[in-house]
């Protein structure tokens, strides 16, 4: 099925003290000299005698980070603990074929920092393609912010609101992808609004969504823009299986016959 297939990588890097991170992530680089000592603890052999690797020994990382750092999968338990009427799914216990399914990219480039991505621009993005939605497609939202990841601007963006997040639920959709920091819009823009209004249904409308009806969404996607066209591939974002966690890191890749290239 997939014998003639290119893979293109959707995913950033998990990276120490990112600047595209809130909350980033803080690694320990351990290189091979340092894993020498820590073998001649472990084993009670000294390094010297170490022969193939002239006293080396092994390399490992020790990364710090919560579970929505870099491009991840955000589990239908990261909205509230219930979902659809239901105990709200973590990552470990979400359906692998909602992680592995075609995949279907609108372009959203035209929108700015702090637009709403409407259900009204949905199904202009979809007109434009002339594609109807099937049940259990990916749906990868374009807005090219990957291309300013760490940049100050990388977190100005446009988002989904409740309204399309939940249509596109209704259309049969379970995850939903962007190329930016966030599903919803930019935290600067929820802010002001609430701020104006005074409503706190201004506040992450997109993910809350997912408490009225169950969906998993990926955050931090890129190269978005270089998918030949807008269907006719695969999405993979198999997350890492993280024991009852709200999300778990992913490298998503999209799978491109030959034929589109």
């Amino acid at each position: 099925m997939f014998a003639n297939c290119n893979i293109l990588d959707l995913s950033v890097p998990l990276a120490h003290q990112a600047k595209s991170e809130p909350f980033p992530a803080e690694i320990e680089y351990i290189d091979h000299h340092q894993g020498g000592r820590q073998m001649e603890g472990l084993f009670g052999v000294p390094s010297s005698e170490l022969k193939y690797s002239d006293g080396g020994g092994w390399a490992i990382e020790h990364v710090k980070a919560i579970t929505h750092t870099g491009t991840h999968v955000d589990a239908p338990y990261h909205y509230g603990p219930m979902s659809g009427g239901l105990p709200a799914r973590r990552i470990d216990q979400v359906p692998l074929e909602w992680c592995f399914a075609p995949g279907v990219c609108l372009d959203m480039t035209h929108l700015t920092d702090g637009d709403e991505i409407t259900i009204s621009e949905l199904k202009t993005a979809l007109g434009k393609i002339d594609h109807k939605l099937e049940a259990r497609e990916i749906v990868l939202l374009r807005t090219d912010a990957d291309l300013r990841l760490e940049r100050e601007d990388y977190l100005k963006q446009p988002g989904l609101g409740r309204e399309g997040t939940l249509w596109l639920v209704e259309q049969g959709i379970r995850m939903i992808g962007i190329d930016a920091y966030t599903l919803d819009r930019p935290f600067h823009a929820m802010k002001a609004e609430y701020e104006e209004t005074g409503d706190g249904n201004a506040i992450w409308p997109a993910h809350f969504a997912g408490i009225t009806a169950e969906y998993c969404q990926i955050e931090k996607l890129a190269n978005l823009h270089q998918l030949p066209t807008p269907t006719g591939f695969w999405v993979s974002c198999l997350p890492v299986k993280i024991e009852e966690a709200s999300a778990g890191w992913c490298r998503a890749v999209a799978l491109i016959p030959d034929t589109l290239q």
